[in-house]
């Protein structure tokens, strides 16, 4: 039974890897939004791919709940424009049963006031926490609680998706989830707003187990992401449920308010959707190089708005969509693994959950590090009202009629926000440049420097590396890119991981 277990959770692990590789309305509108849902607890361990480290020990608790209600579906007032301000209309009702995945702290001392309400990623077919996996040790720390979300129809009954390989719930567990019902993706938008109104409700002493949360922010990551860009222009203005969003590898566009992309939809979004500028609450983005370029998806740099009052957005150089960390730091790192085991997981290798990859992948040092930032940043806004700092884009320019980066001498992106792996580098760190299947196109590539190159940039040998290294650790820090909690352990990796001449 272990055994089986193990190679369950094994194959749904390196599916959901793979997966990972992805106007204002009247008063008299607004009354016909659905009322709340009904959330009902259910025994027993819930199926989502949380790691394979003991919640309990750490000091959390899980719990799974049905929930069950009337969701709205919306329609556009009038067709979508780049500029991202949205006017939806409520059109149509529809019952729903979904369900939701709560993992809080045991004690409620410890908890931060903060809910964070993920939509989960059904790019593979099945429900994948993926800002859970790439940040889950920032939320565990810091004392989140933590609510993921089925919002979309693909990770309940199954159907049409990007890859197609996964289990949606009613397949993997029939008996457990068989009652479940989802309408169709142009509902899941008030599915995923209710999901935020229940935490913030009376009932939430239920779901929350008596905690009572100050601030409940939304977060996303690549589908999900994209769903939320829509979500903020469109439907945020009617629902004001969130008190911010994290908007995680979104690419250029958004999803359709239909929940599908079709050439005569008339839900459907342009190629390239900008933020609108009129954004209720903080909307925090952080980009990877992936999805600043045009390639299966349009590219974000052709969405770009400058940061305003409610706006900041992180483009990451030297960051993949898909790395390294997913692979495997998502389902192994509790915090209390060595410097050494972290240094492994760290390593670039061409060889890819399900691909064999013409290059090694990016190994998502940068990546893991400030996406946890970024929800720090997040929360500390919304909490203080201090917007985090701006950045610069990452570097672009036009080659041959596309869109390219602007490389320096070591062939890493200039510009956009900055990390000792670019600024002080052993390796070139890209978004782009790898292929291999589905997965090749999102996890970039980390190609390790040669000794001789290593001994050029860094004629001191190692203690040179590490006191620049420090230093441009220490200046990210100070800009609140990479948290203060993490240093020493950059530092210890980077001095197990240094390859160079002594």
């Amino acid at each position: 039974m272990a055994e089986a277990h193990r190679n369950s959770f094994t194959a749904a692990r390196q599916t959901a890897v793979l997966a990972m590789a992805f106007l204002l309305l009247p008063e008299a509108l607004l009354a016909d939004a659905s009322p709340p849902a009904a959330v009902v607890s259910l025994p027993g361990k819930p199926n989502l791919l949380i790691g394979s480290f003991d919640l309990t020990a750490m000091g959390y608790q899980t719990e799974e709940f049905f929930s069950s209600g009337t969701a709205t579906r919306y329609a556009l007032r009038r067709p979508a424009k780049s500029d991202g301000k949205l006017a939806a209309v409520v059109d149509g009702t529809a019952p729903y049963t979904t369900r939701y995945v709560v993992i809080r702290p045991s004690d409620p001392k410890k908890f931060n006031g903060t809910v964070l309400v993920e939509w989960l990623n059904v790019t593979s077919g099945q429900d994948t926490p993926a800002d859970w996996m790439v940040a889950h040790r920032e939320m565990l720390r810091r004392g989140y609680a933590y609510v993921a979300v089925s919002a979309q129809k693909v990770g309940v009954e199954g159907g049409t998706s990007v890859m197609g390989m996964g289990l949606p719930l009613k397949k993997a567990n029939a008996k457990r989830y068989g009652g479940l019902s989802h309408p169709g993706d142009a509902f899941s938008f008030d599915i995923y707003s209710q999901a935020g109104a229940a935490v913030k409700t009376k009932g939430a002493s239920a779901m929350l187990g008596g905690l009572m949360p100050k601030r409940v922010l939304a977060i996303g990551e690549s589908q999900s992401a994209m769903f939320l860009t829509t979500y903020v222009n469109a439907i945020d203005p009617l629902a004001k449920t969130f008190d911010g969003f994290l908007v995680h590898s979104r690419f250029g566009s958004g999803a359709s308010l239909a929940g599908f992309r079709t050439a005569d939809d008339p839900q459907a979004m342009p190629p390239h959707l900008s933020f609108r500028p009129d954004l209720r609450v903080p909307v925090l983005s952080l980009v990877t190089e992936t999805d600043l370029i045009d390639g299966r998806l349009s590219g974000y740099a052709g969405s770009r708005v400058k940061d305003h009052k409610t706006l900041r957005v992180w483009e990451l150089a030297g960051a993949a969509h898909a790395d390294g960390y997913l692979f495997t730091g998502a389902f192994a790192d509790d915090g209390k693994r060595s410097a050494a085991e972290l240094a492994k997981i760290f390593t670039p290798t061409s060889s890819a959950p399900g691909s064999k990859l013409d290059k090694p992948y990016n190994p998502g040092m940068p990546h893991h590090y400030v996406l946890q930032g970024a929800l720090n940043a997040l929360d500390s806004w919304v909490r203080s009202g201090k917007p985090p700092v701006s950045t610069k884009p990452v570097e672009t320019m036009l080659e041959g009629g596309k869109t390219v980066f602007s490389l320096d001498s070591r062939g890493n992106a200039k510009g956009g926000v900055r990390t000792p792996w670019t600024d002080v580098p052993t390796m070139r760190l890209s978004g782009i440049g790898n292929s291999g299947g589905f997965i090749g196109a999102l996890v970039g590539v980390g190609e390790p420097f040669d000794v001789e190159k290593i001994g050029g940039l860094y004629p001191g040998g190692k203690t040179e590396y590490l006191r620049r290294f420090t230093k441009a650790l220490d200046a990210a820090i100070g800009r609140g890119h990479i948290l203060k909690e993490d240093r020493q352990e950059i530092l210890d990796i980077a001095a197990i991981n240094y390859h160079g001449a002594r």
